[in-house]
């Protein structure tokens, strides 16, 4: 696996690639290999053959020839998190299973809560009467299919644990403890993407990502505040702790995503030394 060093003054960027034609998406894979972006997300859930196995294994083979030395991302977002597709736990799994033994993907997204996703397994984010740690959120039951995926998965790239909320910001204990519930449940890389609705949003995402950072600086968190509202977490997030920030080259795959280039010269000038 080629794998990135986060952490750094400069956070990493990265750029997704949302085509849905093979056509489409190698077009942009050649661009962004000349680009400044560091890592390369390829939105697998806006393919058009998403459900075909041997066509996603082929174009991802075929990414990795069109990249050179970028770092690959697979993500395949659901629905229940902002994507363009609602398949069932196991189709989601094996998908994911299929992109890593390609061995052309350094990086995989794991949505992490699937567990809450059910009628009778409420998240325990939101029980008022039990405080629990995150390494006990971390070994309940429902999350033990995810678990499992993870451990699968990172034997041949590393995972990125995602969770993604399109309709609000949660209070800044949930979003810290959500971050640590990750890493407790194996992810490598913890990321959290949310949707502010004021001011304050903003700045609850980006403290609760410093105190996340705090409680485990061996591992890199990314946080980002979606929308126009949210966009200064994307160019002064590193000083509160997020290893990567999503610039666009193109189409977009979130609300408040940058130019890449216009991205980069802004955290230039907000860079701490």
């Amino acid at each position: 696996m080629n794998r990135l060093v986060f952490d750094s003054d400069m956070p990493k960027i990265c750029v997704p690639i949302v085509g849905q034609t093979e056509a489409e998406i190698i077009k942009v894979a050649k661009e962004l290999r000349k680009s400044i972006a560091d890592l390369i997300e390829w939105r697998a859930d806006f393919f058009q053959g998403i459900s075909d196995v041997g066509l996603v294994k082929g174009l991802l083979r075929k990414l990795r020839e069109a990249l050179g030395d970028k770092r690959l991302l697979f993500t395949l977002r659901t629905a229940s998190e902002g994507g363009e597709i609602s398949p069932s736990f196991e189709e989601y799994a094996e998908i994911l299973r299929h992109a890593v033994n390609t061995e052309c993907v350094d990086y995989v997204d794991v949505e992490m809560f699937w567990g809450y996703r059910t009628q009778d397994a409420p998240s325990a984010f939101y029980d008022n009467c039990a405080i629990k740690l995150p390494e006990d959120i971390a070994k309940e039951p429902c999350h033990i299919s995810v678990r499992n995926l993870v451990q699968e998965l990172k034997g041949k790239a590393d995972v990125i644990g995602s969770y993604h909320d399109f309709a609000k910001t949660p209070h800044g204990e949930e979003i810290t403890k959500r971050l640590l519930v990750m890493k407790n449940m194996g992810a490598s890389i913890t990321k959290i993407a949310v949707m502010p609705q004021s001011k304050k949003d903003v700045l609850q995402l980006m403290t609760a990502t410093l105190h996340a950072k705090e409680a485990m600086p061996d591992t890199p968190v990314i946080s980002m505040s979606m929308g126009a509202l949210g966009a200064v977490s994307r160019v002064a997030g590193a000083n509160f702790g997020s290893a990567v920030t999503f610039g666009c080259c193109g189409e977009t795959s979130a609300p408040g995503q940058i130019p890449v280039e216009e991205l980069y010269d802004i955290m230039e000038k907000l860079r701490i030394d």
